[in-house]
């Protein structure tokens, strides 16, 4: 027994190690924007979808790569097998400006729990100190138009209040992804470079999140829509036409946006000589009630490979409805606003063998909905690495050995070590 605890113990060691070299592997991969031309919205997606995990520890796996990159002795701990992920995890929750030495002390003589305790006791004294009485007073927001029509925002919030702003930023930012390639098409590099940075990407997610608080207020009131004209003849054709697509104000939009809007909306007809309106039919819904019930009870959110986006669903027509295509649920598929978009507008495409639904990328090749893994093997994962000697004690905290450490003096040190103003 004891010989086989060891072997768990050292085996152990080699998974750290090796969950240390795959976790810069993703940061790397994340910087590179590997991920980025496949239909994902961001790195968590990807390594969801293409290693077999759990949206969430997806997310926490990006995380954590991305803090070993700017701690690289808690790096090179880890990738010698000395820290386990669950230590790493939590270190990488502290701010960059904690000592990176201390916190490496405490990890190597401190248990997975008590580093823990730790870290949260960090976390309250720092968000304690930074705490003001005079932050809820001085809470505001205004905006203006610009001289080019933009509009323009500036705010200030108390930090909780921020928080709660931000993070609902950030989780609709995660759910459109990058936005598509046909954004910024003709654009010069700089232009469309700047179309897909992160503060755009804010912007848009921002933009979401009016339109959702829109979409479930239960008035319908007229102000509250976005209205679109578009002649018939250019909801037919997928190709750009000369035929009206426009805003209510006159800003014009392409067609491939249109027959997007198209797929669930509300519809009113006019009939129109001569430019005056000879009649007009009732509002009626491209998706009956029904219909969508049924839609979501079948599908339970977006269906493009991967994607777990639940909510803020579209009904897509696999044939579109102006092309003939019925509104029934043999023709209709769910997606989330961001792949309805690359669907329509991204190259993108949703085809029906009769039972089940397939999504092919731009070039033609099917996006299997849970890709085939790769054979496993020790030896070769490690490959990439010198050869490491590790022991039964190589996770083994070198100090405590399962002592009661004391927090009060352990968070007082940690957080005296950063740069004091």
């Amino acid at each position: 027994m004891e010989a086989l605890g060891d072997e768990i113990a050292t085996l152990a060691a080699h998974i750290s190690a090796a969950t240390a070299r795959w976790l810069l592997l993703i940061a790397d991969f994340d910087d590179g924007g590997g991920w980025s031309d496949g239909g994902y919205k961001n790195c968590a997606h990807w390594l969801s979808w293409r290693c077999g995990i759990a949206p969430g520890t997806a997310r926490d796996h990006v995380r954590v790569a991305h803090g070993l990159q700017r701690r690289p002795l808690l790096a090179a701990a880890f990738g010698r097998g000395e820290l386990s992920y669950s230590k790493v995890r939590a270190l990488v929750r502290l701010d960059d400006d904690f000592c990176e030495e201390l916190m490496l002390d405490y990890a190597n003589s401190s248990s997975a729990g008590q580093l823990e305790r730790i870290v949260r006791g960090c976390r309250k004294v720092v968000a304690t100190e930074e705490g003001s009485e005079l932050q809820f007073a001085e809470r505001e927001l205004s905006w203006f138009t610009d001289d080019d029509g933009a509009l323009v925002l500036r705010g200030r919030l108390p930090a909780e209040l921020g928080a709660l702003v931000v993070r609902a930023i950030e989780a609709i930012r995660d759910e459109l992804g990058p936005p598509s390639p046909e954004v910024s098409q003709g654009w010069d590099a700089e232009d469309a470079e700047q179309s897909r940075s992160p503060a755009a990407r804010n912007a848009d997610a921002l933009v979401a999140v009016a339109q959702s608080a829109l979409t479930e207020r239960a008035s319908s009131a007229d102000v509250y829509q976005v209205v679109v004209h578009v002649d018939a003849d250019a909801l037919a054709v997928s190709a750009e036409t000369t035929s009206r697509c426009e805003l209510e104000d006159g800003q014009p939009l392409p067609s491939a946006a249109v027959r997007r809007l198209g797929c669930d909306a509300s519809i009113v007809r006019v009939l129109e000589k001569d430019g005056k309106t000879i009649s007009m039919g009732r509002k009626t819904r491209t998706i009956s009630p029904a219909t969508r019930r049924a839609l979501r009870i079948r599908d339970g959110g977006c269906t493009f490979p991967g994607c777990m986006q639940r909510h803020h669903t579209d009904g897509h027509h696999v044939e579109h409805w102006a092309d003939g295509g019925a509104t029934d649920l043999d023709n209709l598929v769910q997606l989330c606003r961001f792949h309805h978009r690359l669907v329509h507008e991204g190259g993108f495409s949703v085809r029906s063998d009769g039972s089940t639904f397939k999504f092919f990328a731009p070039d033609g090749k099917v996006i299997p909905q849970a890709p085939r893994m790769p054979r496993g093997d020790c030896a070769s994962a490690m490959a990439g690495n010198r050869p490491l000697r590790l022991t039964p004690l190589s996770l083994w905290p070198a100090g405590a050995r399962g002592e009661n450490v004391d927090l009060r003096w352990s968070v007082e040190a940690l957080v005296e070590s950063r740069p004091r103003e």
